[in-house]
């Protein structure tokens, strides 16, 4: 039995990039529908935790192109190698049938992902605060 106690609300990290939750509480939800989900992915402007901007400056989102990118790449190469190892085909298009449905199929994932990894590793200054992970059961109104 472990003595560490974990603070009121915490989250571990792989946890909350998983669910795809905010980088800084790991509370509130960055995307507003599934990844999967017939009305597209709608992300929320702001966290409804702790109130963190997604967006950090205009043009922030750019930046995911690239890691999507990356993704795709990875992807790509894991299915090419794993198709050659299953079938043996020497025929390029049993790899370019499979590999563009792997895309299509794929896309919605890499487009959330993207936009999650890019918040939580690749966006300096911006870390996870303990602090701010706390339930607010304990807070009085000031209205």
């Amino acid at each position: 039995m472990s003595t560490d106690k974990k603070p009121n609300g915490y989250v571990p990290m792989m946890t909350g990039l998983a669910k795809a939750k905010c980088p800084r509480c790991r509370r509130g939800d960055i995307f507003a529908s599934g990844t999967y989900s017939f009305t597209g992915q709608k992300m929320h402007e702001k966290c409804s935790h702790c109130g963190l901007y997604y967006e950090r400056e205009p043009g922030y989102w750019y930046v995911a192109m690239f890691v999507s990118y990356a993704l795709n790449v990875a992807e790509m190469v894991t299915a090419a190698v794993a198709l050659h190892i299953l079938t043996g085909s020497d025929s390029p298009w049993v790899y370019v049938g499979v590999l563009l449905g792997i895309i299509f199929i794929l896309s919605p994932f890499n487009y959330r992902y993207s936009r999650v990894i890019l918040l939580y590793w690749l966006t300096p200054g911006l870390h996870y605060e303990p602090e701010r992970a706390k339930d607010k059961h304990g807070e009085q109104s000031i209205m």
